[in-house]
């Protein structure tokens, strides 16, 4: 019965990395950007097939700036995505995908490229795995603060989706409440300002260093 399992204090809540042994192994869909894996895992006396996407990862920022009346604002912006048929908010990201690259260098370089802004303080805010049945995808999302422009002769140069991209400040209190209305609904986007917020409440004692472990990702274990 569910209402007899045990009680357990919050201190006591972490996720075992222990891979299970995979006996066999292959690619079985090679795509433009992912690939589909198909492992056969043995759970102990039993085996199974399970099909996934391998994924290398991403990383987003809560870029943050202080008002002129104190209020804490987030940077947003808005971006196409075809699979979803759907302009949604979002905060700035990408991918670890380039060799050799930490995942604070890779949030550095992407607040860089998709927003035009430096940052002189970095945090680790929170790590969040968006859906482990069926990617091994996992995202570390970084609070950046003491906000500057790139300069000018630093600028990206985005293309495709990006190429369109609206940029906005928001009051971070009004954007929380635009995701508990169901307004944003962009995974990153939810887990950071939920997270943000709820450190803001906290004043920011919940901050991670910005190069703090990170065991959810197999590689920076």
């Amino acid at each position: 019965m569910s209402t007899d399992a045990p009680l357990i204090r919050g201190v006591d809540l972490t996720d075992d990395h222990e891979p299970r042994p995979v006996t066999d192994s292959r690619i079985v869909y090679e795509g433009m950007i992912w690939d589909v894996r198909r492992d056969t895992v043995d759970l102990g006396g039993r085996t199974v097939d399970r099909d996934y996407i391998e994924h290398p990862g991403a990383v987003v920022i809560v870029a943050l700036r202080d008002d002129p009346v104190g209020k804490v604002e987030v940077m947003l912006i808005k971006q196409y995505r075809h699979p979803i048929g759907t302009t949604e908010w979002e905060l700035p990201a990408g991918l670890l995908d380039k060799e050799g690259e930490s995942p604070l260098e890779a949030a550095q370089r992407e607040l860089a490229e998709e927003v035009d802004l430096r940052a002189e303080q970095w945090h680790a805010l929170v790590d969040f795995r968006p859906s482990p049945g069926a990617t091994s995808e996992a995202i570390r999302v970084f609070v950046a603060q003491d906000l500057s422009d790139v300069p000018e002769a630093d600028l990206h140069h985005r293309e495709d989706e990006e190429a369109d991209m609206t940029r906005a400040w928001v009051d971070l209190d009004e954007a929380f409440a635009a995701v508990l209305a169901g307004r944003i609904a962009n995974a990153g986007a939810v887990v950071g300002i939920m997270a943000a917020h709820g450190a803001k409440q906290a004043d920011w004692v919940t901050l991670r260093d910005a190069d703090a472990p990170w065991p959810g990702h197999p590689r920076f274990r």
